[in-house]
């Protein structure tokens, strides 16, 4: 299949990014001061980079651990049909446990996620998301903790994808189609 030509224009810098992680995690540190013990769960793959930044920057003591769902598979809309595709390695049954999100687009996922980890009683379950896109929302959800809101656009960059490409951009970039279509 060819892909559609596009250009990526820069939508939030890589500094703008930093400087709001460090706020993010002054926000949870606050929020889990007392915790013996974090458990970050990352939302693979979209998250990796912002989990690997957003620890590096924490003051707690962590634990991390992934989580595969997926509900894109290659293509731009979201199929609304979650799948988790890994799960936790660990348990987290009265544990903390802070979710990390790249995006909340429907939010289906970040729905269908939360009740899975819900149910399986941590003691506090708190969600941070880098980008949120409520005028998509389909579902009542939304992160506890946001780095930026941003409008319908289709984004890639710092560990966001487009068919597996651009998650190496230290930016959040928007997709521009070309091709006129």
């Amino acid at each position: 299949m060819h892909a559609r030509p596009y250009v990526i224009d820069q939508m939030i810098s890589a500094k703008s990014i930093a400087a709001r992680i460090e706020e993010l995690c002054t926000e949870i540190q606050t929020e889990f001061a007392d915790t013996d013990k974090l458990v970050v769960v990352g939302l693979l793959r979209g998250s990796f980079v912002f989990i690997a930044d957003l620890v590096r920057e924490l003051d707690l003591p962590i634990e991390v651990d992934f989580l595969e769902a997926s509900s894109y598979g290659d293509g731009m809309e979201s199929s609304r049909e979650v799948r988790i595709l890994k799960d936790l390695r660990g348990g987290i049954e009265g544990r903390d446990v802070l979710l990390v999100e790249d995006i909340v687009d429907t939010g289906h996922t970040l729905f269908h996620v939360t009740g899975m980890l819900r149910a399986r009683k941590p003691a506090r379950l708190r969600t941070v998301a880098l980008l949120d896109k409520p005028t998509r929302r389909e579902v009542d959800m939304r992160a506890d903790h946001i780095g930026f809101e941003i409008p319908d656009e289709f984004v890639v960059g710092y560990g966001i994808d487009f068919a597996q490409r651009n998650r190496n951009l230290p930016f959040i970039g928007k997709v521009r189609f070309t091709d006129g279509k």
